[in-house]
């Protein structure tokens, strides 16, 4: 540990570390003007910078963060920079450290310089197109840069893609073992862009290693108080919370956050309170904000975090929370080739689409997490399995374990996956042992220990306890506590050795007593048997009473999931039998169904029932985006009208989508998936809606990024979303002036211009706009939306709101029918 990290620990054990404020308006009002990169005139105007610097750390700050916010390769690129990444951070750097000593020089407190890095502006696979691996990479440059001047911790912020947050830091503690913090944003509705809960963003980046979490931006003090109690509720790190000075508002024709230093000062107590362990200020807050803060905070001691005995999974976007009295966690076992003739054919082509499928009836099903697993001959089992999580994460919202016999495709899979896995499994057999171990303690998965050693596979209790006890005494040395270890019991066959089932509950009776989290696949019991599901179900029941926590199972199986739901009320797990009465209160399968059928026998034949209209909807609603061109060719040349499928099918179901999206059932990746399934389609049957005159559009949209703003991720989705609703949308891309905007909707005789913005530093542009297509006396409204856009800032200008793609859909067909 480097000495700068040893006294900041020191110092969180004492006392709440403060940070700076917002560096891009105070680099405003000291001269920087719009549209330029912020790095390369901070570069070029040193002094500003360390002024900057100065102001923050005279106020308080015990933490100063690095003007290098856009210093990556990809933001630095908009400016034609990119390929001065590291000489721009070391430069940076350099500045804040040099001042830092100065200050310490003089006497006074030296602070810490934290390296800051900011997104990249792109979505990262499995949720965009820039590869992880490039990522990484590419954040290993700005690093490096910054290691170079001399930082002494690193702050990754204002992130709204959970893998991003992970890419970036898995970066930083390649080439480092420096503090690391790393902060997201969350919208109103507590979820980041891509849908991330503060839970799972806690869970995932601190088993990842990060040794701070929190939030910045996004929000005022008051509304940050409940997502910073929800992640303190999780994580035994500190946590940080760096919110604005409240929402933006215009006045006298500028951009300013409305609350005063005192006013935010005086949250200090309630954020404490909260479990904040470093605090801050982020855009609108200045030096006054951080002294204010700092003052009420200088006598408060840091509450430490503490954690139950809970053990954590996430998702990409939510977390899954299992100790003694959760319901018994199923894991759903049918993404796995062995025996499965359709699903070995489907990997072997590499179609996905098939398992996007397994995955969607499985958590429909009822099931808590998936198992993936794609070992089989003929296939390259790691791509596999990364292609295998690129489809299944955008696809539903469970945790994954990943199964496979290989340490080299487990660490492949783990380090790609953008959540907090389970790994099934780890064993006593040495090999395996000491390759999987640090791998798994690395990227902080959960481990299935089976119980088995080198040319050893035990059929006693005893044996098997004794090989959990040295595996979980190993995993200790690398941080693991029994809470993050699941014990397989070790299933058996009872067709060949019928004391095998009570070896099997001895074991997971004792692991349960022992704090260890147990797991087994349940329906092994019975093989070799007839009308096994009695068995499995009784099988499960006895494993129940003995203190299961999870198992591999198909939740498809009627009798099954029914006999895990009458165990969770007869082991008190479902409280007030709430969960068995939400699932049989209106049940009128007859009494002694034996679920001889399994539902997925069903499920796998539903499409087949389903007309072509039918189909292509469902296409949509689900992003199939490897089905839509066929299905909507096929439709053509089975005589469906061109525009009946448009306005008939299509758009119905975008519109759905947009539903869900609000109702917060679907997320980021979904809505794009879905988008961009109905745009594959619409290239199908435009040329057939032209050859029938039916390709009149709803109305002309000129759509851009206001000036100064490089940032366009929101602006291509509603871009996407109106031309596939049948609106002609002009793009002119981003960082676009008030004039050039205008312009084009003038040429093009536009019902609407649509702006977006994401930094409070550019809103300004949007009031110039509104009152330029005045000056001109244009007949367009304009839309306003992008993140740091409110419906009352958007009306006291004058333009009308959208607060995602799909209000925008709705609005602008409501202001084109007017």
């Amino acid at each position: 540990m480097n000495d700068a990290k040893k006294r900041i620990n020191k110092i969180l054990s004492e006392r709440i570390l403060i940070l700076d404020g917002a560096t891009g308006t105070e680099m405003q009002k000291r001269g920087m003007p719009a549209g330029v990169s912020p790095e390369i005139w901070s570069t070029e105007n040193p002094d500003v910078s360390a002024g900057i610097y100065r102001s923050y750390a005279e106020a308080g700050s015990d933490v100063l963060y690095t003007c290098t916010f856009g210093g990556t390769p990809w933001k630095l690129d908009e400016f034609g920079a990119a390929g001065r990444v590291e000489e721009i951070n070391r430069l940076i750097a350099s500045n804040a450290v040099k001042t830092a000593d100065e200050i310490a020089a003089e006497g006074k407190k030296r602070p810490f310089i934290a390296g800051d890095i900011g997104p990249s502006g792109r979505f990262i696979m499995p949720f965009g197109d820039l590869g992880f691996e490039d990522a990484v990479s590419g954040f290993k440059r700005q690093v490096k840069g910054l290691l170079d001047g001399g930082v002494d911790l690193f702050v990754i912020e204002t992130q709204i893609d959970i893998q991003e947050c992970r890419a970036a830091l898995i970066a930083v503690k390649e080439l480092t073992d420096h503090f690391v913090m790393v902060t997201m944003t969350f919208d109103p509705s507590g979820r980041s862009l891509n849908g991330t809960s503060p839970e799972a963003m806690a869970v995932i980046l601190k088993s990842l290693g990060a040794d701070a979490v929190g939030i910045n931006c996004s929000t005022g003090p008051a509304e940050m108080l409940q997502l910073i109690k929800r992640i303190s509720a999780v994580v035994d790190i500190p946590v940080i919370a760096k919110p604005n000075a409240g929402m933006p508002m215009i006045r006298d024709g500028r951009t300013v956050f409305p609350m005063e230093a005192e006013e935010f000062g005086g949250y200090a107590e309630a954020f404490a309170e909260a479990g904040v362990n470093i605090a801050g200020g982020c855009c609108g807050t200045g030096p006054d904000h951080i002294k204010a803060l700092s003052v009420n905070m200088a006598s408060m001691k840091p509450i430490p975090n503490t954690v139950s005995d809970k053990s954590f999974l996430s998702s990409a976007t939510d977390m899954l929370a299992t100790a003694g009295d959760s319901p018994i966690r199923v894991i759903g076992e049918r993404i796995n080739p062995t025996g499965k003739r359709r699903l070995q054919e489907e990997l072997k082509a590499g179609n996905m689409a098939y398992v996007k499928q397994l995955a969607r009836e499985q958590a429909a099903a009822g099931a808590d997490l998936l198992d993936i697993n794609a070992g089989m001959p003929g296939i390259d089992e790691k791509q596999t399995l990364l292609d295998i999580i690129s489809a299944v994460v955008p696809a539903v919202h469970l945790p994954l374990v990943i199964d496979s016999s290989s340490p080299e495709v487990v660490e492949a899979a783990i380090r790609y996956y953008p959540g907090r896995a389970l790994i099934n499994s780890i064993s006593a057999e040495k090999e395996k042992l000491d390759r999987l171990l640090p791998v798994a303690a690395r990227y902080g998965a959960m481990l299935v220990v089976l119980p088995i050693a080198d040319n050893e596979l035990p059929s006693e209790a005893s044996r098997r306890i004794e090989l959990i006890e040295s595996v979980a005494a190993e995993a200790s040395e690398y941080g693991y506590s029994r809470k993050d270890i699941i014990v397989d019991g070790l299933v058996m066959t009872v067709s060949s050795n019928q004391q095998a089932a009570a070896e099997t509950l001895k074991t997971v009776a004792w692991a349960s007593s022992q704090g260890f989290g147990t797991v087994l696949g349940v329906s092994n019991v019975s093989f070799g048997l007839p009308e096994r599901g009695w068995i499995n179900a009784s099988f499960f029941a006895m494993a129940a009473g003995a203190g299961l926590s999870w198992a591999i199972a198909n939740p498809s199986t009627d009798l099954l999931m029914s006999a895990k739901a009458a165990s969770d009320v007869l082991t008190g797990r479902d409280r007030d039998s709430a969960a068995y009465i939400e699932k049989f209160g209106g049940d009128e399968t007859p009494a002694g169904s034996t679920g001889a059928v399994p539902a997925q026998g069903k499920a796998a034949n539903a499409d087949a029932d389903l007309s072509l209209e039918q189909l292509i909807s469902k296409a949509v609603i689900e992003g199939r985006r490897e089905e839509i061109e066929a299905l909507c060719v096929q439709a053509l040349e089975a005589g469906y009208q061109p525009s009946g499928l448009l306005q008939g099918v299509m758009i119905p179901a975008i519109m759905k989508v947009g539903e869900f999206y609000d109702s917060k059932k679907y997320f980021l990746p979904q809505l794009i998936a879905s988008a961009e399934t109905m745009q594959k389609g619409f290239t199908v049957i435009e040329p057939a809606l032209k050859a029938a005159g039916d390709d009149r559009k709803k109305g002309t949209i000129v759509f851009a990024t206001v000036k100064g703003d490089i940032h366009d991720i929101g602006k291509n989705i509603v871009v996407l979303m109106l031309r596939n609703y049948g609106f002609n949308v002009i793009d002119l891309g981003k960082d676009v002036s008030s004039e050039a905007v205008v312009e084009a909707a003038e040429k093009h005789n536009a019902d609407l211009i649509g702006l977006s913005a994401l930094m409070t530093t550019t809103m300004i542009r949007m009031p110039e706009v509104v009152e330029l297509v005045r000056k001109k006396g244009l007949r367009c409204r304009v839309i306003a939306g992008g993140a740091v856009v409110t419906r009352e800032w958007s009306e006291s200008i004058g333009a009308e709101y959208a607060s995602d793609g799909v209000a925008a859909v709705n609005r602008a067909a409501e202001l084109c029918r007017s």
